[in-house]
């Protein structure tokens, strides 16, 4: 008999215990974004990189195709407004900057062929902070692109899942 059998069985039931948990609370992993769209346009005031991580998350994310004229789709993505700021969040104690806040604003609204808001006028944004250093504005730099670079893609994959709810909502009617 071997004495290292308990053993295995015992570190296997650790090692399953912490993954049971995770599945028995509904845990899952993000998969695709499920449209009932095949093809999809992106219209209106957008910059070129959230157009561009749009059209990444809708090819990538999503069964649907990116439609380049708005006749050809079922869905209409109209960006209203597409914003970035920094605005000061800190000054260290020599009175030079220490920290800064970094924010992305986009209204949207997307509608079908026949002019039905499956979104009506909405607005998302995401901020995030960040530490500054006179002796590395080179590497903050890169690191401010960086950041706004994932936000712009974590927005596109956002607008996406609010389609997504929107359009498997039932549609009330106002009287």
């Amino acid at each position: 008999m071997n004495i290292n059998l308990p053993r295995r069985g015992l570190l296997g039931v650790i090692a399953i215990v912490p993954l049971a948990g995770l599945l028995a609370c509904g845990f899952r992993i993000r998969g695709m974004v499920d449209l009932p769209f095949k093809a999809i346009a992106i219209t209106g005031s957008v910059s070129p990189p959230l157009r561009g991580d749009i059209q990444t998350a809708i090819l990538t994310g999503t069964d649907a195709k990116v439609a380049i004229n708005p006749k050809d789709a079922d869905l209409i993505l109209d960006i209203t407004n597409d914003v970035s700021g920094r605005e000061i969040l800190a000054y260290g104690s020599t009175g030079q900057v220490s920290a800064y806040r970094l924010s992305i604003r986009v209204g949207f609204r997307a509608y079908d062929t026949s002019g039905a808001d499956i979104v009506p006028e909405s607005e998302i944004y995401m901020t995030r902070d960040m530490d500054f250093s006179n002796s590395t504005v080179l590497a903050t730099d890169v690191q401010q692109a960086q950041f706004l670079t994932q936000m712009r893609k974590d927005l596109a994959v956002q607008i996406l899942r609010r389609v997504s709810a929107s359009a498997r909502a039932p549609q009330t009617k106002a009287f």
